[in-house]
């Protein structure tokens, strides 16, 4: 009990990260007024696009699914990957990563071993492509992220990218997915069947090959939805932003909010902003303001959308059937 207060703790870091940005500023009222006269128009665009994002997600996930004869209902996917996608912006962790291993369980009887291959190469996907756009990020601010900073973060995007490699290690890989594995299992017979690990390896690495020829541009288009998102927003601010910095600015950001100290980036997003708006010819309530505006604008409509999926389709609790998982 204590270790999960700590982490409810350690997301309000980021919340607080951001009040100490606004209480610092010297002109406060420009981010509320910035904020208040975004065009609506551009905002609206930014906002249709997540039905797009989503969609394309969900795509490369039954592509992923497919790939190991999974055959799932495209109706059913996107209401398992919107509902976890809005449990995951809410709670800490990737809690609403596992609720799509569940509904697959439930619905097809899917092993939880080869549910949780198929989320996993889905979140690798997303891992080493923004990696790809954050490399390009941090050369392109090399004069703001310098010194011990740009070792930090260069050493941040060779772990990233590095650390996964492991599960292909045989042997090693075997012994520390075994307890993962066990951890993540909500089912108990599920969790001591013998072979779970091994099994999630042997799914997992089945996706490396051709089957990324189609995940990895699909991925990279869910990107593109999401740098052009943030380059409405700008234009909604009268920011002048050119995309090529949108893209800079948002791939960092994303990474930055994969730290476990906010909930879906708040408070660092804005930090990071501040800081790198002066060096673009902008004031750092811009910064703030666009973050706070990519927050509402992303996130809170993505949750808004899983909010109400989750109404239509809320995740099962009722036992696996015993059904082929091939549909």
């Amino acid at each position: 009990m204590r270790r999960t207060a700590l982490r409810a703790l350690a997301r309000l870091i980021g919340p607080l990260l951001l009040v100490l940005v606004v209480v610092r500023m010297d002109d406060r009222d420009a981010v509320l007024g910035a904020v208040v006269s975004a065009s609506a128009g551009p905002l609206a665009l930014a906002a249709a696009l997540n039905v797009l994002n989503i969609h394309l997600k969900v795509v490369r996930w039954d592509a992923l699914l497919r790939a190991r004869g999974i055959v799932y209902p495209l109706r059913r996917a996107w209401s398992a990957y919107a509902t976890s996608l809005y449990v995951g912006m809410l709670t800490p962790g990737r809690v609403g990563d596992l609720l799509r291993i569940r509904y697959l369980r439930h619905d097809l009887g899917v092993p939880y071993a080869e549910g949780l291959a198929t989320v996993v190469m889905d979140r690798l996907c997303d891992l080493y492509v923004l990696a790809a756009f954050v490399a390009v990020g941090v050369a392109r601010y090399s004069a703001v992220i310098a010194g011990r900073l740009a070792w930090l973060t260069w050493g941040g995007i060779a772990l990233t990218v590095l650390a996964p490699l492991v599960l292909l290690i045989p042997g090693l890989a075997e012994r520390l997915l075994l307890a993962f594995s066990r951890k993540l299992a909500k089912d108990p017979s599920e969790s001591a069947e013998p072979g779970a690990a091994s099994r999630f390896l042997v799914a997992l690495r089945a996706h490396v090959g051709r089957g990324l020829l189609f995940t990895l541009p699909v991925t990279l288009a869910t990107f593109v939805v999401n740098f052009a998102q943030g380059y409405l927003i700008a234009r909604a601010l009268g920011v002048p932003l050119s995309l090529f910095d949108v893209t800079c600015l948002l791939a960092i950001a994303n990474l930055l909010g994969l730290l476990p100290i906010s909930i879906a980036g708040v408070g660092v997003r804005e930090l990071f902003f501040s800081l790198v708006f002066p060096s673009l010819g902008f004031t750092a309530e811009h910064g703030v303001s666009f973050g706070l505006l990519v927050f509402a604008v992303v996130y809170l409509n993505v949750v808004a959308v899983g909010f109400v999926s989750w109404q239509l389709a809320p995740p099962p609790t009722s036992p696996a059937p015993s059904i082929p998982r091939s549909g």
